[in-house]
């Protein structure tokens, strides 16, 4: 179906939210870094509360029908990590200094960026891009999914009230109250940066807008489980990720890869964490529910409880089964069980000789998620080694939840975040957790130093003097 084109009164609308912006950004363009830095610590606390961040948390899961009603308010670790890169960086005037090179560094604002929401995150993604912009003196206009717009309101709108009783303009956050694609396509296309966490069409709209934009690949996040692997601990940690928000996000273990001498006990141990094993035939039975005849994922599985999905599946399981393991040895696009799921299904493979565990990780990332994660549960460095040079992959967690640690956790030191590049696999800028580096632009000054300028044969080397073309 065509897209119908912008109405000349959502065309209005965006460009008077630019205006507000502008200005907003203008009143602000003198505070200290002291100043900046108090803001941000009032905006996570409004919107990082445990009282507040539960009740937009659950509101955005009754509003869309999405996620864990329980555990998503867990959620809100994330802005308080934020927060605390946040605070010990420096983001206003003077940010480095490399005096042997002469060189002095510093931060300016990007401008008003145009952030996409998505629906599965309306009370994290504002407060966790608000706190980068406002680090950095920007201005954000969010964009909802219309199935979470609510949420999202209500969200920007306890961050406006923030600035406001903090004396700053309110207008640095803004939400568009009635979301539409043309809306959406404007206001990427007249702000300064777009920042898309979301799914492959909204990332290909930011990328397509003509503006400067931060997307996201898609994931399916891959573990390697060696005959090193504390079986306990990594079936633990597979069932936290699985279960995280029921799978729902990119960074969920989708593919286990087991070496045979541990296969069958931690088969075992995962049933153990609350997996159910399926039969063969309610592996068919899922997998006619997941994707469509044309091999497309289907949406009305995405984060919801096991049980529910096995009654959509047409098949039942206990109450206190939380994910779902499909055995799998195939990898390829023609086996839709080897690609990215989104949901409680966890595919699990067995390999003999690590060698071939390297060959499968590289080929389940031909199916999808190139540049997003893998990781291993592991504690032989050479394995590690190994594997941080063949996968194409922007990050590794090593014994580690994946959806709970690659953008960052307390016990690592990853960037804390809600974006995740994944770099040329993926079709992204950058590779990196998506931080604050990303939200300033800086201008570089350069003072002259002695001259650093080798010799002919040091440069050179070998072939100094060797005969010429």
């Amino acid at each position: 179906m065509a897209q119908r084109p912008i109405r000349d009164e959502e065309k209005a609308y965006a460009a008077g939210l630019l205006a507000k912006a502008r200005t907003a950004m203008k009143e602000i363009e003198d505070y200290d870094q002291a100043r900046v830095d108090r803001l941000c610590q009032a905006l996570a606390w409004g919107t990082a509360n445990q009282k507040t961040f539960t009740r937009l948390a659950r509101m955005g899961v009754e509003e869309s029908g999405l996620g864990d009603y329980e555990g998503r308010p867990g959620k809100r670790f994330k802005i308080m990590g934020i927060l605390r890169d946040l605070l010990r960086q420096k983001s206003v005037g003077v940010i480095e200094e490399i005096p042997e090179k002469g060189i002095t560094k510093y931060a300016k604002p990007v401008g008003v960026i145009a952030s996409l929401v998505p629906t599965t995150n309306p009370a994290l993604t504002p407060p966790g891009v608000g706190l980068f912009a406002m680090k950095c003196k920007d201005a954000v206009i969010f964009s909802p999914h219309p199935r979470s717009k609510k949420t999202t309101f209500e969200t920007v709108r306890i961050m406006r009230e923030v600035l406001k009783r903090e004396g700053a303009p309110p207008d640095l956050f803004q939400c568009v109250e009635n979301p539409s694609i043309p809306l959406a396509q404007e206001l990427m296309a007249i702000c300064d940066l777009v920042q898309a966490t979301g799914g492959a069409a909204m990332v290909k709209a930011a990328y397509s807008s003509g503006t400067p934009a931060y997307g996201v690949g898609a994931g399916n996040s891959t573990m390697v489980i060696d005959d090193t692997a504390d079986i306990e601990e990594a079936a633990r940690n597979t069932r936290l990720s699985k279960t995280s928000d029921y799978g729902s996000g990119c960074s969920a273990d989708g593919n286990l890869l087991v070496e045979a001498s541990l296969y069958d006990r931690f088969l075992t141990q995962l049933q153990q964490e609350g997996g159910h094993l399926a039969t063969q035939q309610q592996k068919e039975m899922l997998q006619a529910v997941l994707w469509d005849a044309e091999g497309r994922r289907t949406p009305n599985t995405i984060a919801i409880p096991a049980p529910r999905f096995a009654a959509l599946a047409g098949f039942e399981i206990s109450d206190d089964r939380k994910f779902i393991i499909v055995e799998q040895q195939q990898i390829g696009k023609e086996f839709p069980f080897s690609s990215e799921k989104l949901c409680v299904v966890l595919a699990v493979y067995k390999y003999s000789g690590f060698e071939n565990a390297l060959h499968m990780v590289k080929q389940i990332f031909e199916v999808g998620g190139k540049g997003h994660s893998c990781g291993i549960y592991s504690f032989d460095d050479d394995h590690i080694h190994q594997l941080g040079l063949v996968a194409p992959v922007s990050r590794i967690m090593v014994r580690q939840p994946q959806s709970k640690a690659n953008a960052g956790s307390f016990t690592n030191g990853m960037p804390m975040t809600s974006s995740l590049g994944c770099g040329t696999w993926g079709g992204n800028i950058t590779s990196e957790n998506i931080h604050l580096k990303h939200y300033m632009n800086v201008t570089w000054v350069s003072r002259p130093i002695p001259e650093d300028r080798p010799s002919e044969q040091e440069l050179f080397g070998e072939f100094y003097n060797t005969e010429t073309f």
